[in-house]
């Protein structure tokens, strides 16, 4: 009884404090990711996720964050660092998720690729228009990022809505139009295998069509994109380069050439500066896997969004694509494998040996060939095969130093049942037990 008369009176005096102005009381955050329906024209039936965090200003920037293929809205919150990033600068993010076999977005046919044609395209902006009017979003601080067929698709909406979107990040993504087809199919595989090659002034011609009679502003565009891709191969990012650097009437010789990381080798077009019209960033021996530690803060300074001081092209030792909510660490990863005739699990422990806590962590690895995940648990492991990235789980993205996290998968394999060599997180080696 003494004890909790002791509670009692702490309590009562704590809040006698706070009314008196003595010490501010901190509300729990109650920020969360909700689904919405009903915003609008949908003609493909997505889904929309909305994050607002807490303490938003009266009109919040907003960002639209699109999922790869086999991905969902929910699985990119919780797999990317856009969400505590959005905690820290206060803007609003949509997670749409695509609803078509295969969980990719159209960005072929001839309506998804024509201003207000129709497709998903349609359904995207219908979310943001909802949030500008719901949330009072600022329409000229409206952006859009993502990866894989997000990327793609990225390149879609700023080509045929440049009235919507001021800036956007491809991550892994192909030009405005390259996978078009006219037959219903959604896969180019001239495309994706960097086949298709244009001049810049017929890639800067396929976006001007896509919205006839638009003579304002165009958005600025920030592409990412490894050199071992093999699923959309690397060719596609000098076409990219090409078209925006048409679009946007810039020479495609750099205005800058640097390289902020290690292994990131960056060019910017028609400026110097953080928000140049055009920022490319191709990255050395980096297959699929895209976005990994640091690049969603790169985006996010590209966009504007961060107020993260000078640029590091005139002070060498500040670098905006180092997230202040994701320190990396070194690292230790432990792979037990249990295989039998045509199949194999295996579990992955992730130990954090560095001195900084993890707030979220994606682990990039490379299956031996003919290895193929079927499922996962503990994380979102994608694409199934090849170079591969292991991202969170909502609920085990924080590691403290010295603490683990593990997840697991099933996978198939035509034989061979080797160890992947080596691994990554946040873009930095581990060493391997």
């Amino acid at each position: 009884m003494k004890l909790r008369a002791r509670i009692a009176s702490a309590v009562i005096a704590a809040a006698a404090l706070v009314t008196a102005g003595l010490i501010t009381a901190t509300p729990a955050a109650s920020a969360q990711l909700t689904e919405v329906t009903g915003f609008g024209a949908n003609p493909t039936g997505l889904r929309m996720h909305l994050y607002v965090p807490d303490g938003v200003p009266a009109r919040p920037a907003l960002l639209v964050a699109v999922h790869y293929c086999t991905g969902s809205g929910p699985a990119f919150y919780s797999g990317t660092e856009f969400a505590s990033l959005a905690d820290r600068h206060k803007f609003v993010v949509i997670y749409p998720s695509a609803t078509r076999s295969g969980s990719c977005y159209d960005v072929s046919s001839p309506q998804a690729l024509r201003h207000d044609g129709g497709s998903d395209p349609v359904g995207i902006v219908s979310m943001v228009r909802y949030v500008q009017a719901r949330y009072n979003a600022d329409p000229a601080r409206t952006f859009v990022m993502g990866a894989s067929s997000g990327g793609m698709m990225t390149n879609v909406l700023l080509g045929a809505y440049p009235d919507v979107f001021k800036a956007g990040a491809s991550f892994m993504g192909v030009p405005f139009a390259c996978f078009a087809t006219t037959d219903g199919s959604s896969w180019n595989s001239a495309c994706a295998n960097g086949q298709v090659v244009r001049t810049p002034q017929q890639w800067g011609d396929l976006v001007r069509g896509a919205y006839p009679g638009y003579s304002g502003a165009r958005p600025r565009m920030q592409i990412w994109h490894g050199t071992e891709d093999a699923t959309l191969r690397y060719p596609n990012f000098q076409e990219q380069i090409k078209q925006w650097t048409n679009v946007h009437g810039v020479s495609q010789t750099p205005s800058l050439s640097d390289q902020p990381r290690a292994g990131w080798a960056r060019t910017r077009y028609g400026g110097t500066g953080t928000m140049a019209p055009v920022e490319a960033i191709s990255l050395a021996g980096v297959g699929h896997s895209l976005p990994q530690g640091g690049m969603a803060a790169a985006a996010i300074d590209f966009f504007g969004l961060s107020g993260s001081g000078p640029d590091p092209t005139t002070s060498p030792t500040v670098s905006p694509t180092v997230s202040p909510t994701q320190p990396v660490g070194t690292c230790v990863v432990t792979y037990t494998m249990n295989t039998w005739n045509t199949g194999f699990t295996a579990e992955v422990k992730l130990t954090n040996t560095g001195t900084a806590a993890l707030s979220s962590w994606n682990l990039a690895f490379t299956l031996p060939a003919g290895q193929t995940i079927t499922s996962a648990w503990n994380a979102t492991v994608s694409p199934s095969s090849g170079q591969v990235t292991a991202r969170n789980a909502p609920y085990n993205g924080a590691v403290a130093p010295g603490a683990s996290a593990s997840f697991g998968f099933q996978a198939t394999h035509g034989g061979g049942t080797g160890e992947p060599a080596a691994f990554t997180l946040n873009g930095t080696a581990c060493t391997t037990t």
